[in-house]
């Protein structure tokens, strides 16, 4: 196998968790708002939250894979050769 195939999975996994990381440290900005304090509204939030705290984990692993297998890049380049 060829050398430059792992430092290319290195990078794209080194790339992954950057663009990872900006992703979760972007979203945690959002904080709730608590002028309502009804119980049911807090719950609906917290509830909405997770949702998408599972949501992005989930789009982060499979941006992940994709990186890392080399798919991502793959795919720029196709479509840059397309334009």
């Amino acid at each position: 196998m060829c050398p430059l195939r792992f430092i290319l999975v290195f990078f794209s996994a080194v790339l992954a968790g950057y663009l990872t990381l900006k992703t979760v440290r972007s979203s945690q900005g959002t904080g709730l708002g608590l002028e309502d304090s009804s119980l049911e509204n807090v719950q609906l939030k917290d509830k909405q939250e997770l949702n998408f705290k599972r949501q992005m984990v989930g789009d982060g692993f499979w941006g992940f894979v994709d990186m890392a297998s080399g798919r991502y890049l793959w795919r720029n380049l196709r479509e840059m050769k397309n334009d």
